[in-house]
């Protein structure tokens, strides 16, 4: 039988602080997904404001990448006693003469004379390519009906100008009462593909490019001025492109009976045609990367420095602030509670880009080589020699290293860039698998067009630089590199 007890265990257990799953969070945000969270927080706590004036009890980040904080007033010092010493998390700008604008001229000053003038101007917005089309067939003379035929076509038009509905598909779009016939939609196909831009409305790339080859315009390419040379690139448009595209010259040679020189000015004209016509009327969407690192050269060595603007400008709220001073009461027990968050949120932003920038320098420090001579001179590096380095874990390297920026004078990059695997060499050392890259494309990119380098070349050639490399790892790194195979590099 089973009688009830009482035992008195004692063990350790990691407790996650609503501080420390805060600081972790930041953490592995981006800059851009800080700034949202931010604003998120600012608009739910009135105890925490954004510092606009980096004087009082801000956090700067000095030309050196550095961060201290200022010394406040005598006022905002007694609100920052009340707030319990909380720090602000300012970035100031660097030296005030960098701000400084030059004397102008009168003529130029803002508010000035002319200001409306100087001003600059916002960038009308493009037409899209319905738009574009719409407006040369409201300037045709077709019928009514003939438009309404045109219009449907256009909106059945992709992105590239190409129509992928068949016309039978597009005739069952209409009401049957209309009669649409497949003679009518293949008139409207036509007036549709005489306009601009050339090859919009093909069906498929042969049409596409076959348009283009009918095209006045032509006349300026020197390569169309010669009558064979155009037919010639007209003839493997509508029927050879498959082995134009498998660069099998000699089967093309054979198929049309011509020179290698007409060939190869046939292929030149080929090449100067838009296979997505429409594609230079849609504007993709611009994908922004704000720095969280600038890395500057300070004598003889590289440093990484914060970048300011990046640094939210943080502090307490001073009226909040005093309230609480002065009146200690159960009635303000949110708004000790919001002050304890802020305080919280200031500090965890601190030590985000401190670690950050601790992360970014040790990077740094590895990677001289980088940036002194380029991608060829990248050393393997892993997560875990950065983490013993500076003491953390490699789960924290790896937060910070993701979606966080570093602007240096080759590009901006992703800090886990710098990371890479390593490939053993011939001396006992390791190269770099960004290096390797690197040298692959040196490779290729110096090769003969005629006689393009296969992957086992590549990997000869690597072994010849004492760097082992199996044929399937060059080509995993040349297609990482977006290049085509050695069939696919041919030239004639």
């Amino acid at each position: 039988m089973l009688k009830p007890g009482l035992q008195l265990r004692t063990s350790q257990h990691l407790a996650l602080t609503p501080a420390l799953q805060q600081s972790i969070k930041l953490l592995q945000l981006s800059t851009l997904e800080l700034e949202h969270e931010i604003e998120q927080i600012l608009q739910e706590n009135p105890l925490l404001e954004r510092e606009d004036d980096p004087v009082a009890g801000a956090l700067h980040v000095d030309a050196d990448g550095s961060m201290h904080a200022s010394t406040p007033d005598a006022g905002a010092q007694d609100a920052g006693e009340a707030a319990g010493e909380a720090v602000d998390t300012s970035a100031a700008s660097e030296a005030h003469e960098a701000h400084e604008l030059p004397d102008m001229p009168e003529l130029y000053r803002p508010g000035g004379e002319h200001d409306d003038d100087t001003a600059p101007q916002l960038a009308a917005r493009s037409a899209s390519l319905r738009e574009h089309l719409l407006e040369q067939l409201s300037l045709t003379q077709a019928s009514d009906r003939d438009a309404a035929l045109v219009a449907a076509l256009i909106d059945e038009l992709d992105d590239n100008g190409y129509l992928d509905t068949s016309l039978e598909e597009i005739a069952g779009l209409f009401p049957a009462e209309l009669e649409i016939e497949a003679d009518e939609l293949r008139s409207a196909l036509g007036l549709l593909q005489s306009f601009d831009p050339p090859g919009v409305g093909a069906r498929n790339i042969s049409e596409c490019l076959c348009l283009q080859l009918r095209e006045p315009d032509l006349a300026c390419l020197p390569e169309a001025r010669d009558a064979q040379v155009l037919d010639l690139a007209r003839n493997i448009s509508a029927h050879h492109l498959a082995l134009l595209g498998a660069r099998d010259y000699a089967k093309l040679r054979k198929a049309l009976g011509c020179t290698d020189d007409q060939l190869r000015a046939a292929q030149t004209l080929i090449r100067r045609l838009d296979p997505r016509p429409g594609s230079r009327y849609s504007s993709p969407a611009a994908d922004y990367v704000v720095p969280d690192v600038i890395v500057r050269k300070v004598g003889n060595q590289w440093r990484a420095m914060l970048n300011g603007d990046a640094v939210p400008r943080l502090r307490i709220n001073q009226m909040y602030a005093q309230i609480l001073k002065s009146e200690r009461s159960p009635a303000n027990a949110g708004l000790s509670s919001q002050l304890q968050e802020a305080r919280w949120l200031i500090r965890n932003v601190q030590q985000r880009f401190d670690t950050i920038l601790r992360v970014a320098q040790a990077i740094i420090d590895r990677q001289q080589g980088f940036l002194n001579h380029g991608e060829v001179a990248m050393r393997p590096l892993v997560l875990r020699e950065i983490a013993d380095t500076l003491g953390l874990h490699e789960s924290t390297i790896s937060r910070v290293t993701t979606q966080k920026y570093m602007l240096t004078p080759l590009g901006t990059f992703e800090l886990k860039y710098f990371f890479g695997s390593h490939v053993a060499t011939e001396t006992g050392g390791a190269a770099s698998s960004t290096a390797i890259r690197a040298l692959i494309k040196q490779l290729i990119s110096a090769e003969d067009p005629t006689r393009p380098l296969s992957d086992s070349q590549l990997a000869q050639m690597l072994g010849e630089q004492g760097i082992v490399v199996a044929r399937r790892t060059v080509a995993k790194y040349r297609e990482a590199l977006k290049i085509p195979p050695v069939s696919h590099r041919k030239s004639i």
